[in-house]
């Protein structure tokens, strides 16, 4: 692994360079503006504001591929994929670089939520790349223009996580702990089933209530036993798990594509692989990340497959949701065991 942390400090780097600039554009371009269509990619639609961090991106990987030939991997990209330097042949590279420049796009834009720029590294093992091969994460938040505060996160794989916070007005760092939460239950905390979207919420918010019923019984009168939050933004999940904000998460979109194709309606929007490219930081915590397999969430290196994950705060909290989540998702007939053990790719 010390081969890869070289690597930490200039993504560190760019990754401000990457935040400053979409700080900027969002302080003095209007919301209309931030919001126009740029372009329909087959994973995700880009917006204006995704396009202010796109050629900083390029840009900076490309001098850092004066070092090392890279590949990389990122939405927006010609075939989602740049070979840099350019004149380098992909099975050259040393890393492939799974990248979000912006995710949580749509928070950010109309400025209610932060976003986050994600970055995963992994030894280039051409197309048989995967997830699981990442040996460095670095995830840092683009805050809204009216908060002043920026938190940094990064991983290398077996050495554990560190976190930072910026003060953007002062420009100081200071050091950042960050403690999942070490609750028992989910009783009186945030446990969320991914629902961003229409077509087929019904669905995923039965599974949330049956999920729920099961976990903690029926709520006492006028009482709320569990909270949610729908945190469109799969590295702000990522960050809520891992700052001791959230105690579980479940993203199952893909388990309804079939209900969608039942109803005449096209395949619904999912998390993709760069989305949860960062997820070594929140296990280097402790957090379990799982596919629906209950193994660590894996996927391939690429910016189209649709992923399902599920995220535990702790053990305790795993081995509580765990086997009665799935045993929903057999009653409803959203999950077989071969089916868990397919989506992961």
């Amino acid at each position: 692994m010390s081969d890869v942390v070289c690597l930490l400090e200039p993504i560190r780097e760019l990754h401000g360079r990457i935040r400053d600039a979409v700080v900027a554009a969002c302080a003095r371009r209007s919301t209309d503006a931030l919001s126009a269509v740029a372009s329909e990619e087959p994973g995700d639609t880009i917006y204006a504001v995704d396009r202010v961090s796109e050629q900083v991106l390029v840009d900076a990987f490309a001098e850092l591929a004066r070092e090392a030939p890279l590949c990389l991997v990122a939405e927006g990209l010609p075939g989602g994929t740049v070979t840099l330097p350019r004149h380098a042949r992909e099975e050259d590279c040393r890393w492939r670089v799974l990248v979000d420049p912006i995710d949580g796009t749509r928070g950010l834009m109309y400025q209610k939520r932060s976003a986050w720029i994600l970055t995963g590294v992994a030894p280039n093992r051409g197309p048989r790349t995967r997830l699981r091969d990442i040996a460095l994460a670095v995830q840092t938040e683009i805050p809204l223009v009216k908060q002043h505060l920026s938190d940094q996160l990064w991983a290398v794989r077996g050495e554990g996580a560190e976190s930072r916070r910026l003060d953007l007005t002062s420009g100081k760092t200071e050091p950042l702990t960050l403690r999942p939460s070490t609750a028992d239950t989910l009783r009186h905390g945030f446990a969320t089933v991914v629902r961003f979207f229409p077509g087929a919420r019904d669905v995923l918010g039965a599974v949330d209530d049956e999920l729920m019923l099961d976990v903690l019984g029926p709520p006492a009168p006028g009482k709320a036993s569990s909270f949610e939050d729908q945190y469109a933004s799969t590295g702000g999940e990522l960050y809520e798990l891992m700052a001791g904000h959230d105690r579980f998460i479940a993203d199952l979109r893909p388990l309804v594509q079939p209900v969608l194709a039942a109803r005449g309606l096209p395949r619904a929007l999912c998390c993709h692989p760069y989305d949860l490219c960062t997820a070594l930081v929140a296990q280097e915590l402790g957090v379990a990340i799982t596919g629906l397999d209950g193994d660590p969430v894996d996927a391939p290196f690429d910016v189209e497959a649709d992923v399902a994950w599920i995220g535990y705060a702790n053990p305790r909290l795993r081995a509580l949701v765990e086997p009665k989540m799935r045993d929903v998702l057999r009653r409803r007939g959203l999950l077989s065991r071969d089916d868990a053990a397919a989506t992961v790719g």
